[in-house]
């Protein structure tokens, strides 16, 4: 009887084992942190390049935005090397010569040619009024005969008389169409020379644009300043043997280091957090011990894709405070941007954060093997860490993975759940504005 209920008492405690050993190592072998209460610092991090906040920019001479110049890119030939600094009048670069030398060739024998037009048009004119105005004479002998004819013809027959006065009348006409040709004849041999003499007039200005603007294929610096290059339509620094467009003028720069900015660009996820008049840390690479303040200036309002990327990014400058020589345009920066600072609130790693397709929860210790499935109503958040609002209370353990069985356990803080359900309804619930 001892044997059988040492046996008994065996098996009972197997099961016990069985059925509470797993419980306890759901929790046990989980990490876990607790809640701290305290400041949350919510940052955003990026990298950027520093670039002047105003500059004088250097351009292609004006002379070759005329219309009468049929150039609309042209090559640096050379150039001084980035960083001299230079006086105001200073050399910089050298556009193309060759190029401009063959477009004034051209531009002399139109020149020529239109010439010829002209005198051409002159002489077509001159012979052509010149016949005319002997049709007109002829015409006007014509006419004196056939009155002369009718006045001798008073005392012939009315049939003579008739004719005589027919023929009179008949030379009237055709002396006054000769007369009308002759008025719309010069009229159009006057507008062919016309226009003749503008094509000349043009002619000659393109070659005087031309040749202004061979005068000044020397790029000299409009102020003092050290030269910085600018970059192409296709994102490369201008080079010798660089294109320079009309519609992109801009050969180099002259910054005014005295006050620099940070161009980053923020991805979509992390933009809304961003605002005008948030202070910024900014770090530069080539300087590391260094680190600089900064405030956010501007934001983009439309994004932009990234090259080979459905990624979105959007603008943001940032400027720095006070100046330091050793700064340079096109130098890597690192940004930590401040987003938020709120004292004295609720905060855990996001590793302690759960969600489903509606809600944020997470699995709060309940004593050494046993845990709560608690539902959380959330903040913001930085890189590491999130506000927590309502859920949760200071010194509470979080576990930071899944336990076993989670999806089995019901939810805590359901009035939590209802209460963002009824806020988010009311967000969108349209304004009635009829009365």
């Amino acid at each position: 009887m001892k044997k059988q209920l040492i046996i008994i008492g065996g098996i009972v405690i197997g099961i016990l084992i069985i059925l509470f050993i797993p419980e306890t190592q759901s929790t046990a072998h989980l990490l876990s942190v607790k809640v701290k209460k305290g400041d949350f610092i919510a940052q955003v991090y990026s990298t950027g390049q520093l670039q002047t906040e105003n500059s004088e920019l250097i351009v292609l001479p004006k002379e070759m935005s005329s219309r009468n110049i049929d150039l609309y890119e042209i090559k640096v030939s050379h150039l001084v090397e980035e960083g001299t600094v230079v006086d105001s009048g200073g050399y910089v670069a050298t556009l193309d010569h060759a190029a401009v030398e063959e477009l004034r060739t051209k531009a002399q024998e139109e020149l020529e040619t239109a010439l010829n037009a002209y005198e051409d048009a002159k002489i077509d004119t001159n012979l052509n009024l010149s016949i005319l105005r002997d049709e007109l004479l002829n015409g006007l002998v014509d006419l004196e005969e056939k009155q002369l004819i009718l006045e001798q013809s008073i005392y012939e027959s009315p049939a003579v008389k008739r004719k005589a006065r027919l023929d009179v009348e008949r030379s009237q006409r055709d002396l006054e169409q000769k007369q009308r040709n002759y008025k719309l004849k010069e009229k159009q041999d006057e507008y062919k020379v016309f226009r003749a003499w503008e094509k000349v007039k043009k002619r000659q200005q393109k070659v005087k644009d031309i040749n202004e603007l061979f005068k000044v294929l020397e790029v000299k610096a409009p102020k003092p300043g050290m030269v910085i290059y600018s970059y192409s339509q296709f994102g490369k620094k201008i080079k010798a043997g660089s294109s320079v467009s009309r519609w992109r003028p801009q050969i180099a720069e002259l910054p005014d280091f005295s006050s620099m900015l940070s161009k980053t660009f923020i991805n979509e996820i992390d933009i809304s957090k961003v605002k005008v008049g948030q202070t910024v840390t900014v770090g530069v690479d080539a300087f590391p011990e260094k680190s600089f303040k900064g405030e956010v200036i501007t934001v983009a309002n439309i994004g932009q894709v990234i090259p080979n990327s459905d990624t979105k990014v959007f603008e943001v400058a940032i400027k720095l405070e006070g100046t330091d020589s050793d700064l340079r345009p096109a130098m890597t920066t690192s940004n930590i941007i401040n987003t938020a600072h709120i004292r004295n609130t609720l905060s855990a790693p996001l590793e302690c954060i759960f969600s489903n397709d509606s809600l944020s929860y997470a699995f709060v210790k309940a004593g050494k093997s046993d845990y709560r499935k608690q539902i959380i109503e959330p903040g913001i958040s930085n890189e590491n860490y999130i506000q927590l609002l309502a859920g949760v209370d200071e010194q509470d353990e979080l576990l930071m993975n899944t336990p076993d069985g989670a999806d089995k356990k019901p939810f805590d803080g359901i009035e939590i759940y209802k209460r963002l359900m009824h806020n988010r309804a009311d967000s969108l619930t349209p304004v009635d504005t009829t009365n």
